[in-house]
């Protein structure tokens, strides 16, 4: 996968948990939980969706790498 691709995943994801978010205005580095106010099981959420749409097992350990935009992405690059 490349890294658009991933990005766009990640996007994708996001949104079905927090659909008004503005992810444009979200940097790559910053913490998607704070950013997005996400409490911790709208995280979990996400990482089952991102699982889900990218046919990866997201364990409770690999969620440690989703926390930013450029983390997830580097984490779904590297995985496929």
């Amino acid at each position: 996968m490349t890294p658009d691709e991933a990005r766009d995943m990640i996007q994708a994801a996001l949104l079905t948990v927090a659909p008004d978010a503005e992810l444009g205005d979200v940097a790559a580095d910053a913490d998607l939980r704070e950013e997005l106010d996400l409490d911790s099981i709208d995280f979990q959420a996400y990482a089952a969706e991102l699982s889900r749409r990218s046919g990866l097992p997201v364990t409770e350990d690999d969620q440690r790498r989703l926390t930013t935009l450029a983390a997830g992405v580097t984490f779904l690059s590297r995985a496929s």
